[in-house]
């Protein structure tokens, strides 16, 4: 299966690629990085054109904004200090960044927070379907019941001593 250089792999050919892998090795536990290989190895996959430096360096910027936690002077909570907006620019969604102590505009900080609560919805619906089919074909075990109120749990956890509590206290 020789591609041309200009090929895309779309992501139904990768799954293809990993069930041909899975149901040619037997492994039920999978590395993706042997995938890879097995792909550029067996099956003809060209080798990717490397990201642009740039590209991967805002990843990290951007990763090291998601991370930054701060403490409320109040509560002594902990809240993430950086939230992304997304925007449309030349026809391609943008990340921005805000920092929450300075922005002032609430639809700003209204559209990433419910982008994060769709996210979150989304991820819900999805994990209820993979344990409606897992449930459907093992009839025989006893069914993975999962609930999505999730209120109570925030609660608990929101007033649980963190680590550094627990140590001090």
């Amino acid at each position: 299966m020789q591609q041309s250089k200009d090929w895309r792999a779309t992501k139904r050919d990768m799954q293809k690629a990993i069930r041909l892998y899975r149901n040619e090795t037997g492994k039920a536990e999978i590395d993706m990085h042997e995938v890879a290989l097995f792909a550029i190895n067996r099956l003809g996959w060209p080798r990717p054109i490397p990201p642009d430096p740039i590209d991967i360096l805002a990843r990290k910027f951007s990763d090291a904004a998601r991370e930054e936690v701060r403490h409320d002077e109040a509560t002594g909570r902990p809240y993430r200090a950086n939230h992304v907006i997304w925007h449309e620019q030349d026809g391609h969604q943008i990340a921005f960044w805000i920092d929450i102590d300075q922005e002032r505009r609430r639809p700003a900080m209204v559209k990433s927070l419910k982008k994060r609560r769709d996210a979150m919805l989304d991820d819900g619906v999805q994990l209820s379907f993979d344990a409606e089919h897992w449930n459907r074909i093992n009839p025989k075990e006893e069914p993975i019941a999962l609930s999505f109120d999730l209120h109570e749990e925030i609660e608990w956890r929101k007033n649980t001593p963190s680590d550094e509590e627990k140590q001090t206290g």
